[in-house]
């Protein structure tokens, strides 16, 4: 039990754009200096990671929420429209910046899986958002060796096994169904590709 929590918090919705940026890093061509690495890094965390962690700790004190997992489709509403909102700026941000614009179709790419994911609560389907953002690394970095012709095979290799180990502890938790699970994967494998040929 311990390893499946373990498994999805190092692996959480909010850490994995920290992850996605820091593994952009490694792969991009565009030469980017050691502080403006890191001035992107903290936009990236604060506005994915710190931000969100704030809202989740409001939202429970103020009894929206019964924990941080926001199990129910109620709980969920606020804290995805609030991440489609911040996710949105980010994509905008990074889209002006001719150089790594490629880098908004990672967040614009969550921001349309997100907000299909939203639209599925009307039919009472709770997708998965850890696969959700996992599967967004997955097409993101799919979409961005075509964009670079660099090869970061053994990155969506690497990123495929760790959804595995992720699917397999979201379904052990209880957390989701396996239609759930796939659900979100698929979703966010698609959407980077998405966001790429629609903007």
């Amino acid at each position: 039990m311990r390893w499946h929590k373990f498994i999805s918090t190092v692996l959480h919705p909010i850490v994995m754009p920290t992850i996605g940026i820091l593994i952009y890093f490694i792969f991009t061509p565009v030469y980017l200096s050691r502080k403006q690495q890191l001035s992107l890094l903290a936009v990236v965390f604060i506005a994915t990671y710190i931000i969100p962690l704030l809202l989740l700790i409001l939202l429970k004190s103020i009894g929206y929420i019964k924990s941080f997992q926001a199990h129910t489709i109620n709980e969920r509403r606020l804290p995805i429209f609030f991440m489609m909102t911040l996710l949105f700026v980010l994509g905008k941000f990074f889209s002006e910046i001719s150089t790594i614009k490629e880098l908004s179709y990672l967040f614009f790419g969550v921001v349309f899986g997100l907000g299909i994911i939203y639209l599925l609560f009307l039919a009472k389907i709770k997708a998965s958002l850890h696969l959700l953002s996992i599967g967004s690394a997955i097409g993101f970095f799919l979409l961005f060796q075509q964009l670079q012709s660099i090869n970061t095979l053994p990155v969506v290799i690497t990123l495929i096994f760790l959804s595995g180990l992720l699917a397999s502890s979201r379904l052990h938790l209880k957390a989701h169904t396996a239609k759930e699970v796939y659900i979100g994967f698929f979703i966010g494998v698609c959407c980077p590709f998405l966001a790429y040929y629609i903007l």
